[in-house]
């Protein structure tokens, strides 16, 4: 699949029908405060829906219950234990190279200003840690597990967002196309996915070619499940590295949401970092993840670490070398990732399970204008645009 300008614009001007069509009705029969309320009580698959629960929403649940008929679950074995053979470099990715990703898109970086968790500024990183973790349980697809409601309540949420700024006239529909449409949902696919691997591999992480796709494929199953139309998504990381060059050049720049929201982040992971001397080095992880010129636009401030960050990838190189060579190694670096992942969750949570509820209102101040462990190591696509 060869993506194209015109067929990127086209993808511009599509959101997700089911989802719409479901925050349309909600709030045209004065249901979201209804919904909202019961829908905290509905946190697992296979509970019993409560009684009272609009019937739209009872709809829309029933039909988004179970993945997608294609998924391979063997494929989705493989992208589990991928996730927990890297952890922690997966949550450092994420934090350190998506998320930013996401702030050097300005109408992406406007949107995000204004869905933010006004209580505090993690809410966004602590509901994308909390999925991904739900994601890759053994259990994320079965009777009991906290996955598919969560996905079902993000995508009602983005759905929600999308009535608002077209409703309330307060997105330029014109010039963007549709709010969160499906260009924006593939292109954050991609920088939950093939950015992600991209860091990986800029760390230095020691990745299976099967490990690395079984990766990707995970989060074309999770796309599907946010209304992502899968006929669009590129099939192979070949593909990925096509659209993922493709948006960015289209799309990435400086803003000052971009840069409030970056810096909101640094700070964020400075208070989880102990201590203040060691603060630096979450700057210094983003410019080297990022690059220096998106990291500029980003005002990612320059600091004496920025050199000593470069030496990461060689002191992971060590600990991936004795991973692969040593099964107690190997378990003992898995216990420690996910013991570290579980802290920087819990930091960002306080504690909290994060509610995908619909907003009833945005801010009134926005506005846009204009393991599986093998011998083939995986490297990266080559970019495919100069």
């Amino acid at each position: 699949m060869t993506h194209t300008a015109a067929s990127m614009d086209a993808l511009r001007r599509s959101g997700d029908e089911l989802a719409d069509a479901t925050v349309a009705t909600l709030f045209e029969r004065g249901e979201v405060g209804t919904f909202n309320t019961l829908m905290r009580y509905v946190s697992t698959a296979g509970a019993p829906l409560p009684d009272g629960l609009p019937e739209v929403a009872r709809e829309y649940l029933e039909a988004t219950r179970v993945p997608p008929a294609w998924v391979d679950w063997g494929e989705m074995e493989k992208a589990r234990l991928f996730f927990i053979d890297n952890s922690v470099h997966i949550t450092t990715a994420l934090s350190f190279a998506a998320m930013p990703a996401c702030y050097l898109v300005p109408h992406v970086a406007k949107l995000l200003s204004a869905t933010h968790g006004l209580e505090y500024p993690s809410k966004r990183m602590a509901e994308t840690g909390q999925f991904t973790v739900y994601l890759m349980q053994p259990d994320a697809f079965e009777a009991g597990s906290r996955f598919i409601p969560a996905a079902q309540k993000v995508r009602l949420l983005h759905a929600s967002i999308r009535h608002h700024l077209t409703r309330e006239n307060r997105w330029d529909s014109g010039a963007l196309g549709t709010p969160i449409c499906q260009e924006d949902m593939i292109g954050g696919q991609m920088f939950f996915s093939m950015l992600v691997l991209d860091s990986l591999h800029r760390l230095g992480i020691h990745m299976s070619a099967e490990g690395a796709q079984a990766y990707y494929y995970a989060w074309r199953v999770v796309g599907a499940m946010l209304g992502v139309d899968q006929d669009a998504v590129p099939k192979s990381l070949d593909e990925a590295r096509h659209f993922l060059d493709r948006y960015m050049v289209r799309h990435m720049g400086p803003s000052e949401e971009g840069a409030h929201l970056t810096r909101q982040l640094i700070d964020l992971y400075e208070e989880v970092v102990p201590g203040t001397l060691f603060d630096p080095i979450v700057s210094a992880l983003i410019r080297h993840l990022v690059g220096d010129t998106p990291a500029d636009w980003l005002r990612v401030p320059r600091t004496s670490w920025d050199t000593v960050v470069k030496a990461v990838p060689h002191l992971l190189g060590v600990l991936e070398t004795l991973e692969d060579r040593s099964p107690l190694g190997a378990w003992a670096l898995d216990r420690l990732g996910h013991l570290s992942s579980v802290f920087a969750l819990s930091s960002l949570t306080r504690g909290r399970v994060m509610h995908y509820a619909v907003p009833e209102h945005l801010r009134k101040d926005y506005g846009v204008s204009g393991s599986v462990r093998g011998a083939r190591r995986w490297t990266p696509p080559a970019p495919t645009l100069a």
